[in-house]
């Protein structure tokens, strides 16, 4: 019986073995294999997209062309009334002309008798001398009298500007001095034919305590007179008078 289990024993161990030494040399081979499997898998996926991709780029876009018959286009818009307003409609009836229809003049009557003198005649005649008293009196005219007394536009074009000759320094305000008041002022001249200030205009102010002294300054300004066309004219000049405290001392 011994014998026996023995005999078993050793038939049993004589087998094939199967156990972690085999699983390992499995494990390595099949797991390149799946690797392999994998990579093959994932690289045939992205190549089809980037293929299909690249298809798609290259293929030229569709165009829809949709038929049409002449008859279906319509008469073509006119060339002529294209920009033509439209028409306006209006109930009101129109003035009828107020001319009269033309009447025929006879023509003058000229006496065959008349006779005119010619050119030569007419020159040899001498015109008559009158006197004063007597018939024949001729009237003389006065001379036509330019008015120099109304100012000039506010633009004049010249030829030569006016030029300051003699030049008169406003007189300080005192109480305008006490109270520590500066300003400045703008006033136009109208220079005359002779150079000569004829009337004085403020045109800015920063206080008008400061536009009488310099009106009275500027009536005293002497200027060189302007000129156009080789004769004077008068023209409005623009003068600045500064009223400063640091000047005064």
């Amino acid at each position: 019986m011994a014998t026996a289990v023995a005999a078993g024993a050793g038939a049993v161990n004589t087998g094939i073995t199967y156990g972690a030494v085999e699983l390992k040399a499995v494990y390595q081979k099949y797991r390149w294999w799946g690797l392999g499997i994998a990579i093959a898998i994932h690289a045939a996926i992205i190549g089809s997209y980037y293929i299909s991709q690249a298809l798609q780029d290259n293929e030229p876009p569709m165009v829809m062309v949709k038929l049409l018959k002449y008859s279906d286009l319509g008469p073509p818009p006119s060339m002529t009334n294209a920009n033509a307003p439209p028409p306006i409609t209006t109930t009101v009836q129109a003035a009828k002309p107020t001319v009269g229809a033309p009447v025929p003049v006879p023509d003058a009557e000229v006496s065959a008798e008349q006779t005119l003198a010619t050119q030569q005649e007419m020159s040899q005649q001498v015109a008559p001398i009158g006197d004063a008293t007597g018939a024949g009196e001729v009237a003389v005219q006065q001379d036509i009298k330019i008015d120099d007394d109304a100012p000039p536009a506010d633009f004049v074009a010249v030829e030569k500007e006016p030029v300051v000759v003699k030049k008169v320094e406003p007189k300080y305000p005192e109480l305008a001095m006490r109270a520590g008041l500066e300003g400045k002022v703008w006033v136009k001249i109208w220079v005359d034919k002779e150079g000569k200030a004829k009337q004085v205009v403020v045109l800015k102010s920063d206080a008008e305590i400061f536009n009488e002294p310099a009106i009275e300054a500027a009536k005293q300004f002497v200027f060189t007179p302007a000129y156009m066309n080789n004769g004077p004219v008068s023209v409005w000049v623009s003068v600045p008078f500064k009223f400063r405290l640091a000047d005064k001392k």
